[in-house]
């Protein structure tokens, strides 16, 4: 059916160009419901989300639901057609519009009309805002298991008047999370050796300027806490033996204090602490940053054998935005999915931008399919770590939808 993200109800199927699929015979398991956002419409959100619906793997995995304008959809799709033509690429892979599962945002006047491809504007911005607003209201609503969201303008966020960094701070805020019980983690399965990389940001969206003096005792505390919860609820992993790797700050982990003190007197003496609190953990550090990649780079490039030798970490803190994602995007930027760790609901997203500068049909849409399955195992791994906790086939579902505690993707 198609309900409305305004009401958060569902609504009479109408007549009309858009309809959902028939539901399947019920299987054993219910099929994850995932939300997926166009992000910004002046973008290649709106391509590669019709890439992602016409993709069999994805209709195989779950039952998904595009979340945006009809309107704005309509007019790429046409666009995409004609794009394709003119490259003469075969256009067999668009899927009919009149089979896709759509929540249609409702969108004040001006925007659609004030829609650019390629630009980013306030309409843009504006509709990419309630894209997400009403995905999230559904999924706290427990409509749907998981929220995909497809990449968006910070510029046009704010000339629209949403003054947040960025989609992460919105869905925090939304959620009612603390700050520093969340963050923003990226996973990576490499596909020659199926080892998977788990990259967890101490800071996110700092000012390089400003990371030394972020980084706190009680920063780290949440960071590793939220870690500890994550690989095994969210990810799958052991609880009571995990490898994790800390980064140091500064260049050789400060050598001995000759190039900064952070690791003398705040990493390594806190490292040293959480030892002694979490014997069953392996932490790992301060490890030199420059260093820090070597062992999961050859991992992910190598096969199963690598692996077993290198024994790479289960997971990596790194200590500020590109410390962690420039080795990572280097090593596996059509793999890497952005995860936020420590939200009630499931939330992945392509680790690309809007790409306004990229002609249609060249979108690449592998980043956004790999967050569709993360979410799909992540779901399904909520769902088993309710059912072990106890709680029963109800509080699984219950989880599932985002209205307990968070439990994890296989890894």
């Amino acid at each position: 059916m198609i309900f409305s993200p305004q009401t958060h109800q569902p609504a009479r199927c109408r007549r009309g160009p858009l309809r959902v699929r028939a539901a399947a015979a019920a299987p054993r398991r219910p099929r994850p419901r995932i939300a997926l956002t166009l992000g910004d419409p002046a973008g290649v959100g709106p391509e590669v989300a019709l890439k992602i619906a016409a993709d069999p793997d994805i209709a195989a995995a779950c039952d998904l639901t595009l979340f945006g304008s009809e309107q704005l959809l309509r007019r790429a799709h046409a666009e995409l057609r004609l794009c394709l033509a003119a490259h003469r690429a075969g256009a067999g892979w668009l899927p009919d519009m009149e089979s896709l599962s759509l929540a249609d945002v409702a969108l004040p006047g001006w925007v659609a009309p004030g829609v650019v491809p390629h630009l980013a504007t306030n309409a843009s911005g504006e509709a990419s805002f309630r894209f997400l607003e009403a995905a999230v209201t559904a999924a706290m609503a427990g409509d749907f298991d998981a929220v995909v969201t497809g990449p968006v303008s910070k510029a046009a966020w704010h000339a629209a008047g949403h003054r947040y960094p960025g989609q992460t701070e919105y869905l925090a805020e939304r959620a009612g999370a603390a700050a520093g019980s969340y963050g923003m983690m990226f996973v990576a399965r490499s596909p020659s050796s199926g080892w998977q990389c788990n990259l967890l940001l101490a800071t996110a969206h700092v000012p390089l300027a400003e990371v030394p003096k972020s980084i706190t005792r009680g920063l780290l505390d949440r960071k590793l806490a939220l870690l500890m919860e994550t690989l095994p609820k969210d990810l799958g992993y052991p609880r009571d033996k995990v490898h994790i790797a800390v980064a140091g700050l500064n260049p050789h982990s400060g050598e001995g204090g000759q190039m900064g003190r952070e690791e003398e007197e705040l990493i390594g003496p806190w490292l040293e602490a959480q030892r002694a609190a979490h014997p069953h953990a392996w932490l790992e550090g301060p490890v030199p940053p420059d260093t820090m990649w070597v062992r999961p780079g050859r991992a992910f490039r190598g096969g199963p054998r690598d692996v077993e030798q290198l024994q790479p970490a289960d997971a990596y803190l790194a200590m500020y935005h590109d410390q962690g994602l420039a080795p990572l995007k280097l090593m596996a930027f059509d793999q890497a999915v952005n995860f936020t760790a420590g939200l009630p609901f499931v939330r992945t997203s392509p680790d690309h931008g809007t790409a306004f500068d990229l002609d249609g049909g060249l979108a690449d849409a592998n980043s956004t399919k790999e967050a569709v399955l993360l979410a799909c195992r992540v779901a399904e791994q909520r769902r088993r770590h309710a059912e072990a906790a106890g709680g029963g086939p109800g509080a699984a579902a219950g989880a599932a939808a985002g209205r307990g505690a968070p439990a994890a993707a296989a890894g």
